[in-house]
This record gives C-alpha cells, sequence and structure tokens, in this order.
C-alpha cells in the first residue's frame, strides 16, 4: 500500500517537473546584457541588426541614421 502511494507521488513529481514547472524566462532587454553580437530589432522598420553596429537613441535601437530620422 505504501508502495503504491509512494509510486503515485514520484509519478506526480515528474510530471509536475517535466511538464508544469515553468523556467524562468529572462528578457535580453531588460535582464541580461547585451553583447557585441546579439541581435537586435530596428524600432522602425523591423530588421534585425547586430546590437554592435546599431544606434541606441531614447531607449530604442535602430539600424540606420535613415530609421532614426524617420521615428523623430
Amino acid at each position: 500500500m505504501i508502495l503504491k502511494i509512494l509510486l503515485v507521488i514520484g509519478v506526480i513529481a515528474v510530471v509536475y517537473f517535466m511538464f508544469i514547472k515553468k523556467k524562468p524566462i529572462s528578457s535580453k532587454n531588460n535582464d541580461t546584457k547585451l553583447q557585441a553580437n546579439d541581435m537586435i530589432e530596428c524600432a522602425q522598420c523591423g530588421v534585425y541588426v547586430e546590437v554592435g553596429e546599431a544606434i541606441l537613441s531614447n531607449g530604442k535601437y535602430y539600424c540606420s541614421q535613415e530609421c532614426l530620422n524617420k521615428d523623430k
């Protein structure tokens, strides 16, 4: 009887840890520092560009000076 209860608890624990418990999702923009080769989306046109090549203005990343001027 006790063996059956332990088996059921074990199965429930396995199901919980495999399917129900979610790993914390960390957002690159909020939690971690960006590295030069990370890709980021342009706030104006949506093109992805490396962070090292992007232009940062008012907390937004732009792929070029043209997109920066269009957004202003």
